[in-house]
C-alpha cells in the first residue's frame, strides 16, 4: 500500500502537477465568484512554475543531497557492485529490446566502469517495473542486455526484478546478494538519490558503501535567476522536491531511521 501511496501523492505534489492544480482551482473559483481567492491560488501556481523553470532553485536544493556522500579512494577488491534501476527507458526498451538510458543513465555507465576494472565482482542489477508503467519489461532485464554487449558475462550478472522502489531495492538486494562479513559492495545510484538510498540499505541490514554518479549541481550554487533551459531546470527542481519529500516521507512513516542519513 505504501507504494501506491507514495506514487499517488508525487503525482499530485510534483511541482508541475502543483502548478496546474492551482491555475485550474483559480479559473474554478474565479468563475464562482471567490476572485481574490481565484487570483492567488493561480498566481501561487504561476510563481511555483516560474521559481522552478526561470531560477536554478532545482540545482540549490539538489545539492546538498548529493554532497552528503562524498566519492572516497577505489577499493583494491569489490566483491559486489549494486547498481539501482531508475535510469533507463523503459517504454523504449520493452519494444526494441535494447538498452536506452535517459536522465539517471551516468549510474549505470559508472557500474561498468567499476565492473570492467574489477573483474571479481559480482554485478546485482536492481529494477523491477514501476507499478504506475504495467506491461513493461522488469529495467533490471534491460541493464543486463546492456552489461552483456560490453563483455560482462552472464556469471557475473545478479538480477533482481521484482523491486517497485528503493525500499524493495535494499530488501531484495539482501536476499539475492547474501553477502558474507568482510566483503566490499558498492551501492551505485545518482548522487541525489544516495540519502534515501543508503538510508533504506543501512534499514534491511545491508551495509554497502556508498558510490554516487550522475552529479546534477556545481558544488554548492547560490540562488539565482537564470533564463534558458527551462525544461532542463524544471527536470532538476522536479528530482530534488521529490528527494526531500521522500526523505521527509519514509522517515515519518518509520521506514528509515534518520532522515538526512550521515556518511
Amino acid at each position: 500500500m505504501f507504494v501506491y501511496l507514495t506514487k499517488i501523492a508525487w503525482a499530485l505534489l510534483s511541482p508541475l502537477s502543483l502548478t496546474l492544480i492551482l491555475s485550474t482551482l483559480g479559473l474554478v473559483l474565479v468563475a464562482f465568484r471567490f476572485r481574490r481567492l481565484g487570483i492567488a491560488s493561480g498566481t501561487l501556481g504561476l510563481l511555483i512554475l516560474a521559481v522552478s523553470t526561470c531560477t536554478n532553485i532545482g540545482e540549490v536544493l539538489i545539492a546538498p543531497l548529493e554532497n552528503r556522500f562524498k566519492p572516497i579512494e577505489e577499493p583494491s577488491h569489490i566483491d559486489g557492485i549494486i547498481v539501482l534501476g531508475g535510469g533507463m527507458d523503459q517504454a523504449v526498451n520493452t519494444v526494441r529490446k535494447g538498452w536506452e538510458l535517459k536522465y539517471s543513465g551516468d549510474r549505470f555507465v559508472e557500474a561498468l566502469r567499476l565492473a570492467l576494472r574489477h573483474p571479481e565482482a559480482k554485478l546485482l542489477l536492481s529494477g523491477g517495473v514501476a507499478v504506475t508503467y504495467g506491461g513493461q519489461e522488469a529495467e533490471a532485464e534491460s541493464a543486463a542486455r546492456f552489461y552483456r554487449a560490453f563483455g560482462i558475462s552472464d556469471e557475473r550478472l545478479i538480477r533482481e526484478s521484482n523491486s517497485r522502489n528503493t525500499e524493495e531495492n535494499a530488501q531484495f538486494s539482501l536476499q539475492l546478494a547474501t553477502p558474507k562479513p568482510g566483503e566490499t559492495w558498492l551501492l551505485v545510484t545518482s548522487a541525489f538519490h544516495m540519502p534515501r538510498s543508503i538510508a533504506l540499505f543501512r534499514r534491511a541490514g545491508f551495509e554497502v558503501i556508498a558510490w554516487p554518479a550522475d552529479y546534477m549541481s556545481a558544488g554548492e550554487p547560490s540562488f539565482a535567476i537564470t533564463l534558458g533551459d527551462a525544461s532542463d531546470k524544471l527536470v532538476t527542481t522536479n528530482l530534488a522536491v521529490r528527494e526531500w519529500a521522500g526523505l521527509l516521507g519514509y522517515w515519518l512513516a518509520g521506514k528509515i531511521d534518520d532522515p538526512f542519513p550521515a556518511p
